[in-house]
């Protein structure tokens, strides 16, 4: 009797080992394995889910030919995490911004200016945000997306989308003031548990 060929890949450290020595199996394994927490990332940036998808494509292509690099397999999320958002960074610079610049943004009064957004935002569900954040006009949407859940500062916010701190604070501004409203018409509040 034949021993089976098929290997198991029993932790994440083995899968990745196995993505190092080009194995396709592998490799698929680990493309599918991320794929719905860094499409997020993608969709944040991407106009529709074709642009997504590419988006998400190009970062695997540079995290396949980058995962040598990696010496901690612990913070491999992380750096995947990192892959993607300047991949979307970079899509946004090179197709993205060409088309928003014949687009004017929505200039919402400034009307929230509680911190109310960081409570709501902690208790709501990775869903539920995607999606309000989704329904943003697309410059508030990648500011808020960096800053909110990247983690990003403005200074950093600035350097990757090429506009001024003051510009990034003030989007940031607006946006979350639009996301308040639109979470509020929802009837979501900062006290409230969705």
């Amino acid at each position: 009797m034949k021993a089976s060929t098929k290997k198991n890949y029993r932790t994440l450290t083995d899968l990745v080992m196995a993505c190092k020595h080009n194995d396709q199996r592998a490799q698929t394994l680990f493309y599918n394995r991320f794929r719905t927490e860094l499409m997020r990332i993608c969709t944040r940036f991407a106009l529709t889910r074709m642009e997504a998808e590419d988006i998400y494509q190009e970062s695997f292509v540079k995290i396949f030919r980058h995962l040598h690099e990696v010496q901690n397999i612990e913070s491999i999320e992380s750096w995947m995490r990192s892959v993607v958002t300047r991949t979307a960074i970079n899509y946004y610079h090179r197709v993205t911004k060409k088309e928003a610049k014949n687009h004017s943004m929505d200039l919402s009064p400034l009307d929230f200016e509680s911190n109310d957004h960081t409570c709501m935002i902690d208790r709501l569900g990775v869903g539920i945000v995607d999606d309000m954040i989704a329904q943003l006009p697309d410059g508030y949407k990648r500011i808020i997306s960096l800053s909110l859940i990247e983690g990003y500062s403005h200074i950093e916010i600035a350097q990757a989308l090429s506009i001024t701190d003051s510009t990034s604070r003030s989007q940031l501004l607006r946006g979350r003031n639009l996301l308040m409203k639109r979470l509020r018409k929802q009837g979501i509040t900062g006290y409230e548990m969705p």
